[in-house]
This record gives structure tokens, C-alpha cells and sequence, in this order.
């Protein structure tokens, strides 16, 4: 079966989520351990969420020794990480990453470096052979969904990101043109960010890199590189400072910072995007220095049209139906994936209802998370004898008997191309080149 363990923005703090990020390379390196019920894993830490993905023959078994392999790392206690963690399996599991994928489950919703690191993700996992034959083909669809959704629906071709919410919110203490901006980090929000940043006129005066990266970052984007000894010094010169490093360790300090502007005579401003936050606590109580972090940015994430969202909902569902219609029966096909794709359908609407707002509050959250458990089990019990009678029919020859029922009880016109899906580009391949 398929599993996700699931902590995010949306129901954990973002502190937790950096202890359970220490973890990640531990637990993909379970699926090579021959005794661990993990046959395949997939991991996916970014700056707001932690997500691990993998197949199982038993679920319980895996989900222990994922949360027991994650205590283990991050120090937390094991109550902790289990209480941190929501699990989905199967159908859930596959929907679930379709949206993270999609940019529907982003602090922005249709953000569009997600489906990069999702990508970044399963090459990853591919390479160092962590993954498993079904998770492969689960990733491929969520990507090649993605693409449709970004394609087809509107949902994030505002070009709007963390990167670009937290640069607008930075306009209040910042006049671009030539600010001179300290980047701290050398990954893939540091490549973005040095775009973005350059786009609006700032001048990227150098790179520090607590990994030690700088230099190849430096050279490949024509900008100094600051060594340690000279990052108080940087610090000082700087209008603004980009931090994305996600490193293990705090970089500015407010020790660190204090002494460094104590002659500077012009304001600061911090953007830290870091999971593994750059900034430590009490910077932004510095004189003249603004900081702006991910919780900032959760706090004043624009959002996407309804009508948007339900065509790109529409699109996950198709994409999650499909994905576990079986090479048999091919002539009830259609009708099980119209079937379930009308129930998901309705699922995420009535999800999408009372899902907590941001900043809700722990005892809201909670209710939440009970009503979508209940809800997502409803839907699969529904669909269970529907779809084992479906295959039974076929077998027997009388799966017209079947379209018909779906057609008289539902209203759903099953008289379609096993193929058909809202739109092209989601149908599930063995392979996919442009992935």
C-alpha cells in the first residue's frame, strides 16, 4: 500500500518542522534496509512543510519505524513526532501529494517551485534507488498533473511564490534599485531568489555559504563570494539580506547582527525563508532592522478564485481516479474512474469547507483534522463495493448492466473513451521523457 506522514504549515508549527526535516536522510535510507517494512520512500522537506511518502506491506509497522527513525534524529520525543504526523494511505496518499504537487496545499496557493522540489524530490530518490515502482508512477502523476492544473485552470500563472509575497512585504522598509543584498544559502531558493532579486534592481553584492558551497554558486552567478571572516563586515554593508541556507545551525544572530550595524547608518532588511531558520529569535528587535520570515508570509498569502480552485480540484481527482484503474475489465473503466472521480469530487469541496483558516487556533485544527479522516474513510467504504462489483460484472460479461446502474443512480454519463479526462496530459504512462 501507499502511505504519506504528513506535517505542514497548515496544522504545525514551523519549528517543528525543521526538528522533523534533521530526520530526512534517515528515513529514505530505510527502504535499502532488507528487515524494514518500507519497500520504498520519498521524501519531501521544504521550507514550510515535511512530507514522507512510501510503500508498505504494513502500514503500522512503517509508520513506527518512521516515527521512531525521526525521534531518533531530531531529538524530539516519539509522542511528538507520531502527534505531528497525519497519515494518508492509498487513494488519500495519492491525492494528497496531486495537490502539494498542483500548488494547492502552498502557503501560496499556486506556487509553482513546489513541483520543482516534488521533482528534485523523486530524481533523488530514483538515483539513490529509494524508490519503489509504484511510488515512481504515483510521482509522474502528480507531475504530469501539475503541469495540467498550471496549464489549464489560471491556478498560479500570477507568477506569485513565497519568494515574491516575501519580497512585496519587504517593499515597506526597501527601495530595490540598487539595494545591496547579502545572500546567505546556495540551494534552489537562492537561485530563484537571486533572479527575483535582480529583476527588481537589486545589486547582489556576495554569497555566504555555511555549507561551503559558495564559491561554485559564485561563479555560476557572476557574484563575490563572503568567507566567515568576513560576514560581520557584509552584514554591515548590506541593505537587505536574503537568508535560505536551511542549514542546521543559526547563521545571524542578534549578537552578531547588533555589533555588525553598530556604525551602519541605514536601515536592514531580513527576508528568511529558511526552514532551518537563518535568523535567530530577537533580530527583529534590533534597531532599524526589519525582518521577514515564512510565518509572515502564511499571514498575508494572497489567494486564488474559487471557480480556479474548483477546475484544478476537478483535475486531481480525474488524475487520482486514474491512477489505480487496473489493465482487467477495461469495459467498466470508465465507470469506476467516473465514479470515484464524481465522489473525490465532492470530497474536496466538502474539505475545502472546513479546512482551519491560518492562525487558527490548536483546538480548531484538531476538529478539522477528525472531520477529514471521517470524511476520507466515508468516501472510501462508498466506493469499495461499487468497484469490487464493477470487476465481478465484467468478469461475468454483463458490465452493460453496471454502466447503466452508475448512469440511472448518479446521472453520470459513463459513454466516454476510457481515456477521457478534463484535460489532455494526465493519463498515466510507464514513462514520461519530459519528467
Amino acid at each position: 500500500m501507499l502511505m504519506s506522514l504528513v506535517a505542514s504549515h497548515r496544522n504545525r508549527d514551523l519549528a517543528l518542522l525543521e526538528q522533523l526535516s534533521l530526520g530526512a536522510k534517515s528515513i529514505a535510507g530505510l527502504a535499502e534496509d532488507g528487515r524494514s517494512p518500507v519497500s520504498g520512500a520519498v521524501v519531501l522537506p521544504t521550507c514550510n512543510r515535511f512530507e514522507v511518502y512510501l510503500e508498505t506491506d504494513d502500514a503500522e509497522a512503517a509508520r513506527g519505524e518512521v516515527v521512531a527513525t525521526l525521534a531518533a534524529a531530531s531529538g524530539l520525543a516519539e509522542d511528538v513526532v507520531a502527534d505531528a504526523l497525519l497519515t494518508y494511505e492509498d487513494d488519500d496518499a495519492a491525492q494528497h501529494l496531486m495537490s502539494v504537487t498542483a500548488g494547492l496545499e502552498s502557503m501560496v496557493v499556486g506556487e509553482r517551485e513546489i513541483s520543482g522540489q516534488v521533482r528534485r524530490a523523486h530524481i533523488e530518490a530514483q538515483q539513490r534507488h529509494h524508490i519503489s515502482a509504484r511510488l515512481d508512477r504515483l510521482f509522474q502523476s502528480a507531475l504530469r498533473t501539475s503541469r495540467a492544473v498550471a496549464s489549464t485552470t489560471g491556478v498560479g500563472t500570477s507568477g506569485r511564490s513565497v519568494v515574491s509575497v516575501a519580497l512585496d512585504l519587504a517593499d515597506e522598509s526597501v527601495e530595490w534599485p540598487g539595494a545591496r543584498t547579502l545572500i546567505i544559502g546556495t540551494g534552489a531558493l537562492a537561485e530563484s531568489g537571486v533572479a527575483t532579486l535582480r529583476a527588481r534592481g537589486a545589486v547582489i553584492a556576495g554569497v555566504f555559504s555555511p555549507s561551503g558551497r559558495g564559491p561554485v554558486f559564485g561563479e555560476r552567478q557572476g557574484i563575490p563570494v563572503v568567507q566567515a571572516d568576513a560576514l560581520a563586515s557584509a552584514v554591515r554593508e548590506a541593505d537587505v539580506i536574503y537568508a535560505c541556507s536551511g542549514g542546521e545551525s543559526i547563521v545571524l544572530t542578534p549578537a552578531l547582527v547588533s555589533s555588525a550595524r553598530a556604525t551602519a547608518r541605514h536601515p536592514l532588511t531580513i527576508v528568511d525563508l529558511a526552514l532551518h531558520r537563518d535568523v535567530a529569535p530577537g533580530v527583529e528587535d534590533l534597531r532599524d532592522v526589519t525582518v521577514v520570515n515564512l510565518e509572515t508570509v502564511g499571514r498575508h498569502a494572497p489567494g486564488e478564485s474559487v471557480e480556479a480552485l474548483e477546475a484544478a480540484r476537478s483535475i486531481v481527482a480525474h488524475a487520482v481516479a486514474r491512477l489505480e484503474v487496473g489493465e482487467t475489465e477495461r469495459a467498466v473503466d470508465p465507470a469506476i474512474v467516473a465514479l470515484r472521480e464524481h465522489v473525490f469530487g465532492l470530497l474536496e469541496r466538502e474539505l475545502a469547507r472546513i479546512r482551519p483558516t491560518a492562525g487558527a487556533d490548536a483546538e480548531a485544527i484538531a476538529r478539522a483534522e477528525l472531520a477529514e479522516q471521517s470524511l476520507r474513510r466515508f468516501a472510501k467504504t462508498l466506493l469499495h463495493t461499487p468497484t469490487v462489483r464493477a470487476r465481478e460484472l465484467a468478469r461475468a460479461g454483463e458490465a452493460d448492466r453496471y454502466l447503466g446502474a452508475i448512469h440511472t443512480l448518479y446521472g453520470i454519463d459513463i459513454a466516454v473513451p476510457a481515456d477521457a479526462c478534463p484535460v489532455p496530459g494526465i493519463v498515466d504512462q510507464d514513462t514520461d521523457p519530459s519528467l
